[in-house]
């Protein structure tokens, strides 16, 4: 049994993963490539190698990220290797061989960056969540996410890509091709993060009132959600107080914020917004295992 559960799992991560590399490459074709733009990774520096010489894009991506599937390897581990190497290896094949017999888009450029940044995120961001990528600055991405898992992924890889989008303006001769680029990445680092983090981000609530008890009570009995006490001590009073502490999808803030009006008006309340919140009533805490 754990053998056969062992086995779907693979199987279940390797078709997300053919299936994300599949959209991401279709929206490079399509979209991206026929408007001379290097959105970044190691498929915007091929794009740009490729405008220069005339190589096919897929066999320069897979040549970009011989070395760096090498340090991937060391310092991320095996699992999520074989899962880059297989998206890399399927991007060559269908970008190459497969997506030449069709014709690409060529109308407005505006169009393009918005579809094809949609596209890209869309592909990017299911790679993600079975622990893999798409290659090239995906892996560096990877390894500073791991080390640093508070900053998310969508803008790590805005910040990568910066550099490849200057190099482009040069490489195409045009400042447009970089604006353009900048707002493909800006889409798909949105669609990045509403992927990997979107399905239950939520609003942190901290609630300060002399009817807490009634407010807690409240909440959980309009909305089913828990709540916490937290001990606090007043800076300037010195005085010992509970603060109320919630986690609450973005839909029932308001609800959580009239709640707290009605009961007291003088409350002293501080939201923040929540990236992800896991457990009992959101996201399972092996949800992008």
């Amino acid at each position: 049994m754990k053998w056969n559960r062992r086995v779907l799992e693979v199987a279940a991560d390797a078709a997300v993963v053919l299936l994300g590399t599949m959209i991401y490459a279709s929206g490079l074709y399509f979209f991206i490539e026929p408007c001379n733009m290097a959105p970044g990774g190691a498929s915007g520096i091929a794009l740009i190698i490729s405008h220069l010489t005339g190589l096919p894009v897929g066999l320069l991506t897979a040549a970009i990220n011989a070395p760096l599937f090498l340090l991937g390897y060391r310092y991320i581990g095996r699992d999520f290797m074989w899962k880059t190497v297989l998206s890399v290896l399927s991007f060559t094949v269908y970008y190459d061989y497969v997506l030449s017999y069709f014709p690409v888009y060529e109308g407005e450029p505006l169009l393009s960056c918005l579809f094809g940044g949609v596209l890209w995120g869309i592909g990017i961001g299911l790679v993600f969540m079975r622990a893999g990528s798409t290659g090239g600055t995906d892996i560096i991405n990877k390894m500073i996410h791991q080390k640093y898992p508070h900053i998310q992924l969508g803008k790590v890889t805005f910040a990568s890509d910066a550099v490849i989008i200057l190099a482009s303006i040069f490489a195409f001769g045009s400042l447009e091709s970089g604006l353009y680029a900048i707002v493909t990445i800006f889409v798909c680092t949105q669609i990045i993060d509403a992927i990997i983090y979107g399905g239950d981000r939520g609003k942190l609530v901290y609630i300060f009132s002399p009817k807490n008890e009634e407010i807690s009570g409240r909440i959980m009995q309009k909305l089913d959600r828990g709540t916490t006490f937290l001990r606090a001590v007043g800076g300037y009073t010195g005085a010992e107080q509970r603060v109320l502490m919630c986690a609450v999808r973005r839909n029932e803030y308001y609800v959580v914020k009239r709640l707290v009006h009605e009961i007291d008006p003088s409350a002293f309340m501080i939201a923040a917004d929540s990236s992800e919140v896991m457990g009992e009533g959101f996201l399972p805490l092996d949800a992008h295992k």
